[in-house]
């Protein structure tokens, strides 16, 4: 392992290297293969100026946990509790992925090739006492990233966990990822209504990333997508190493130069939904002392 003195950790094995900056949410900067004398980037590189101000959502991937999305409003009913959970600015009106992505996290252990991060979280205005843990591995056939979540606190805890990577949009990019279904949304990427994936939006079969406009959840994914770079001759592979992530959150928005593929346990705003009796949200409770834990698997291949 290199430790750069901007606080990026360097992790490689063979041609395969990642960067994780621990005091940007325990977020990754970068994974790029180097091939033939040059770098070729899997996730979207963070630039500069994202690593100096420690600001996560410019990074290559970032964790959350323990929720992923939006809270409407930042406020929700449990067990009889109301609970007011802030927005990331004071400009924003819900709540967004957690607590996580916005704070520091500890080394615990470190190697060439393996990385362990932890964040412990003091009850507050989020009510609950918890310990997320962020184990990141690399091979050099892939990038294994671990997330688990253990409920600190005496009671029960809504809790949920997710990826959050960005990947680069170059020309001719196809996305592949077989769902069941889609959570509607309104203009505050809300859901509002769960459907049948309409026929433009089915990435089953692969669809070309310049035909998409979408920031949805959808629902029902077994767990795999594949992205694609014909041009490059270059393939990732997805592959969530848990049940828990049922669901994955889209975002190709055509302006920017990235897109995001992000694993996730649950819908957006799920702990407001459920408790309004709406099914399949995704929503999970732990118990005292009980934990959680997540994987993905980001495996390149060539030709």
């Amino acid at each position: 392992m290199t430790i750069l003195g901007n606080g990026v950790l360097t992790l490689s094995c063979g041609p395969a290297a990642c960067t994780i900056v621990p005091r940007a949410g325990g977020a990754l900067a970068g994974f790029w293969w180097e091939r033939n004398g040059k770098r070729f980037d899997w996730l979207r590189p963070a630039p500069p100026r994202a690593i100096a101000d420690s600001d996560a959502q410019q990074m290559a991937c970032f964790p959350l946990v323990p929720y992923a999305s939006r809270i409407r409003d930042g406020r929700f009913l449990f067990c009889g509790r109301e609970v007011v959970e802030p927005p990331p600015v004071p400009e924003a009106r819900h709540a967004l992925h957690g607590h996580g992505w916005r704070r520091d996290w500890l080394i615990r252990e470190r190697g060439e090739d393996r990385l362990v991060l932890e964040y412990r979280h003091e009850a507050a205005a989020w009510p609950w006492a918890y310990r997320a843990r962020q184990t990141v591995t690399l091979t050099a056939a892939a990038l294994v990233l671990g997330l688990e979540v253990e409920n600190l606190s005496e009671d029960l805890m809504p809790a949920g966990l997710g990826f959050h990577p960005s990947f680069p949009r170059r020309p001719g990019a196809v996305v592949s990822a077989a769902t069941s279904g889609l959570w509607l949304a309104d203009a505050e990427c809300l859901p509002t209504e769960k459907t049948a994936v309409p026929p433009a939006w089915d990435l089953a079969a692969g669809r070309s990333l310049a035909d998409l406009a979408l920031d949805h959840v959808f629902t029902g994914w077994n767990g795999r997508a594949v992205i694609a770079w014909p041009e490059e001759g270059a393939r990732l592979a997805l592959e969530a190493g848990h049940p828990l992530l049922s669901f994955l959150a889209v975002e190709t928005r055509p302006a920017e130069d990235s897109f995001c593929l992000g694993p996730v346990s649950h819908c957006a705003d799920a702990i407001n939904l459920a408790r309004e009796g709406v099914p399949d949200t995704g929503l999970r409770v732990l118990a005292p002392g009980a934990r959680r834990s997540a994987r993905l698997m980001l495996r390149p291949h060539w030709g």
